[in-house]
């Protein structure tokens, strides 16, 4: 039996909880939430239409508008009017700065364009799996005895390091709570058992940390630790300050991104560390089954600047197969028509992906070198367990 009424986001916490099944009303008709997200206090943005509607949030909050997907910190340094897609259609409104903190949370839906309203206002849950995908491949480094840094500008350390041992313990996320402790003690033991590699978490506030924080941050932690990390995941790119334009609010959103993803290939060349982030798509880009480079949102100067770069494709019939595609939009390293496209299986309740039979492919890849592999050769290609070193 389903009960339908108006609640906060907050309010479904309680409702997941306690057992019940969830869905929110979006663009895309009633879609079911997977789960709720506590992100932490962050600086207080306020979305206001001309018909009295209010919608608070923090600065990496994405509306969407007739010009596409953008982020509130980006509305708002525009100082502009935009026109807003809502329940009732176009509306025009102002994004503004309060100069306040408040608590952030969102939901994760099930649904391949991500997005829900939020008092009527279209916004955008960012559920394809971005930081699954960091946290898994974070946890798959640390198993093979590696140093592993992770920063956090979206989420709590406190969740990233939940997902993280859900990944690590193969437990579902909700259920690492209640574990009971004797259990949990034995898991992390038996893992302890298995790695010498340390996982260090580091969180900073949206928008107010750039490459310069980051590098006097791993300065800090071989000083005073003797902590080197073999690899660093930034928890997003979009969401990093620029060293170069600080406290310049007249900067365009291309050259912002550009110079951002300059400064971490910069001090990922320093430090001869690889650095992983992730960015978001366009409009256009996040209902589109077949992406390229030209659907990165705010700026093409970050693919321009990246040395590999991939999208994570969900679709309503991947997401009913338990499947996430990835589709390799740049490679350096290597040639990117070897495996272009390719499908793997992905538990959101446990933060894992995994491989999947090799049929799965079949009418995936394309045509081209990797028709010249054999199954275990391919598996091998395949295989999403983590980079190795």
């Amino acid at each position: 039996m389903w009960i339908e009424k108006e609640t906060s986001i907050a309010e479904i916490k309680t409702l997941l909880d306690n057992g019940y099944e969830v869905e929110v009303d979006s663009p895309d008709g009633y879609v079911p939430v997977n789960f709720f997200i506590n992100k932490g206090r962050y600086e207080e943005y306020e979305l206001y239409l001309y018909d009295n509607i209010k919608v608070k949030c923090n600065e990496s909050h994405l509306f969407e508008t007739n010009q596409g997907w953008i982020s509130a910190k980006v509305l708002e340094q525009s100082n502009s009017y935009w026109e807003f897609i809502t329940k009732d259609g176009l509306r025009t409104g102002k994004v503004i700065r309060t100069n306040n903190q408040i608590p952030i949370v969102d939901i994760n839906v099930n649904h391949p364009n991500h997005r829900y309203y939020t008092n009527g206002v279209s916004s955008h849950n960012t559920g394809v799996g971005k930081s699954l995908f960091m946290c898994h491949v974070a946890a798959s480094v640390l198993l093979q005895g590696k140093n592993v840094l992770y920063i956090t500008l979206e989420m709590s350390e406190e969740k990233i390091a939940e997902r993280i041992d859900a990944n690590l313990l193969n437990i579902n996320i909700k259920d690492i709570e209640t574990l009971p402790k004797i259990m949990f003690e034995s898991k992390v033991n038996a893992i302890a058992k298995k790695t010498q590699g340390t996982l260090i978490i580091k969180e900073y506030p949206t928008a107010s940390a750039h490459s310069g924080h980051f590098r006097a941050l791993l300065n800090e932690l071989q000083l005073k630790k003797s902590f080197r990390p073999d690899i660093i995941f930034i928890d997003y790119l979009n969401i990093c300050a620029s060293s170069r334009y600080k406290g310049n609010l007249s900067v365009n959103s291309y050259s912002y991104i550009k110079s951002i993803a300059e400064e971490l290939r910069g001090l990922a060349v320093e430090t001869n560390v690889p650095i992983v982030s992730a960015t978001q798509t366009t409009r256009s880009g996040s209902t589109n089954s077949d992406p390229d480079l030209t659907d990165t949102s705010e700026s093409f100067g970050l693919p321009a600047t990246a040395d590999l770069m991939f999208a994570l494709i969900s679709t309503e019939e991947l997401e009913q197969l338990g499947q996430i595609m990835v589709k390799q939009l740049k490679n350096r390293y290597n040639d990117p028509t070897v495996n272009k496209r390719f499908v793997v299986g992905i538990d959101r309740a446990k933060m894992r992906l995994y491989d999947v039979e090799q049929n799965a492919q079949d009418g995936i890849l394309d045509a081209g070198k990797e028709e010249e592999y054999t199954y275990e050769e391919n598996k091998k290609q395949n295989k999403f367990v983590g980079f190795n070193f």
